[in-house]
This record gives structure tokens, sequence and C-alpha cells, in this order.
């Protein structure tokens, strides 16, 4: 598979969770899609994107203690005037999940709470809730972009007015603590999944 070199394709997440992500914290992502989404369902439209932090809808009592106490909440309709991009990742895994007992036990590997999970599984329940694993990368250098209306909105994928550079990235976690985590996760969700006459 060629490399990729530069992208301006981007995924919209709360700032919590790309800092986690960042941290090498976390690896995993739960989506159930924006309002703004294509026929209203959540789709990955690019494997290799920029993490683009928003911080809006952050909701505190939906993440775990350790993660809510770093939220800082901002006024509706709050927009910075640049955003930072400090990172991009490989989504490497998609699992759709419809059972709350997987996602439950999922939990010690991501930033939400069981609330969180609870709700994400209520909302348009006939549609699965999305586990993505994302290998992420740091930049050899942050980027302030600046911010613009077009990025606004309830969508989970935007593209940027800049092109970023993506020589010199490097990986948060190496390959053996990223394998080890999948193949954890992987056999969480196997293990779970309910096959009718199974």
């Amino acid at each position: 598979m060629e490399e990729l070199t530069k992208t301006f394709h981007a995924l919209k997440e709360w700032a919590i969770a790309v800092n986690a992500l960042e941290m090498g914290k976390t690896i995993m992502l739960l989506r159930k899609g924006g309002i703004h989404e294509l026929r209203g369902r959540f789709q990955v439209a690019h494997d290799e994107i920029l993490l683009y932090p928003t911080y809006e809808h952050q909701q505190p009592f939906l993440l775990k203690p350790e993660y809510a106490n770093f939220v800082c909440p901002v006024t509706s309709g709050w927009r910075p005037e640049t955003v930072r991009i400090g990172s991009w990742a490989k989504i490497t895994d998609i699992f759709p999940v419809t059972q709350e007992s997987i996602v439950n036990a999922l939990l010690p590997f991501h930033l939400w709470n069981e609330y969180f999970i609870s709700d994400r599984l209520k909302w348009k329940p006939r549609q699965p809730l999305y586990i993505l694993l994302l290998r992420t990368y740091k930049l050899p250098q942050v980027q302030e972009i600046p911010y613009r209306a077009e990025y606004s909105g309830c969508k989970s994928w935007i593209d940027l007015a800049e092109v970023i550079d993506l020589h010199r990235s490097q990986p948060v976690l190496s390959n053996s603590a990223y394998t080890q985590l999948v193949a954890e996760i992987r056999s969480i969700v196997n293990d779970k999944l309910y096959v009718p006459g199974a």
C-alpha cells in the first residue's frame, strides 16, 4: 500500500478524545453519525485522516471521571479562531455493534462511561454503534489552521482548506503495543457476537 504523505481529509471528534488518542490512552472511537451525515448514517469516507478537535458538544457527564475533569466547557455557538491539528490516524478496524453487552465489555478501552453507551445505543436503535480502531501518528509540528465556517455543523467528515504534510510523523504506540490492543478488542467483539442458530 502506498504511504500517505499529505492529506486534507479530517475526522471531527471531541478534543478530549483526540487528546487521548494522541497520548496513547485509547485507540478507540465510538460513532453513530452526525445529524448531517449522508442518509443519516455514519460512513467512513476515508481511512487515513487528520484528527480535528471539537469543543462545543463535549459533555463531561458522558465521560469517565478521569477525562471529564479535563473538559473545558464552551458556550453554544462558540468558534475558535484557529484549530490545532497535531495528529492523523489510520482507521484499521471497524466493528458495527448493536449489543450493549459487547460495548460494555469494551469499557476499559475507551474514555466514555456507561451512560454514553446506553444513550448512543438507544439513539436511532436500528442503526449499529460503530467501534473504530485508530493507529494515531503525531505530526512533527502542530499545525494551527484558521477556522472556517464550512467546518461547523454536526458532521463527522470535513475537507480542510489546507493540505497537511505528514512526513516524519511518529506513531503514538509501537507496532507491538497497537497490535496487542487490537487483538484484545477483536477477541471481545468476536467472543460476544450473537450468531443466530449457533
